[in-house]
C-alpha cells in the first residue's frame, strides 16, 4: 500500500486564471479583468476583488468582452508575465446583432 507521491513537471504547476478582456488596443497584447470572491476578514460576508493582468496575444484575437484563460508564463516584457490560452466564449458585437436581426426579417 506505498502510495508514491508523482512530482508534476514544471509546465504543469503553472497557474491558469479566467477573466474578462477590458482592453485589446495593444499590439499582440490584452487586459485581462479577473475577479475572485473573498469573505471580509472581520464581518464574514463575501466581496469581489479584481485584478488585471497583461497578456500576450499571439495572433490579435482577442476583443474587449471576450471571456478568456489565461496561463502564467515567463516574462515576456516589464509587465506581460501571462499568455492567452484559449477564447472561452466571444462578446457580443453590435453589428451582428443588427445582421442577426436582418437575417430574421427576411
Amino acid at each position: 500500500m506505498t502510495e508514491q507521491k508523482k512530482e508534476k513537471k514544471w509546465h504543469e504547476k503553472r497557474k491558469h486564471l479566467v477573466g474578462v478582456v477590458v482592453s485589446d488596443k495593444m499590439d499582440k497584447t490584452v487586459v485581462v479583468k479577473v475577479d475572485r470572491r473573498v469573505p471580509h476578514p472581520l464581518y464574514g460576508k463575501h466581496i469581489v476583488k479584481s485584478k488585471k493582468y497583461h497578456a500576450h496575444d499571439e495572433h490579435n484575437e482577442c476583443r474587449v468582452g471576450d471571456i478568456v484563460m489565461i496561463r502564467e508564463t515567463r516574462p515576456l516584457s516589464k509587465t506581460k508575465r501571462w499568455v492567452v490560452v484559449k477564447i472561452l466564449q466571444r462578446a457580443r458585437r453590435p453589428e451582428e446583432e443588427i445582421a442577426k436581426q436582418q437575417e430574421e426579417q427576411k
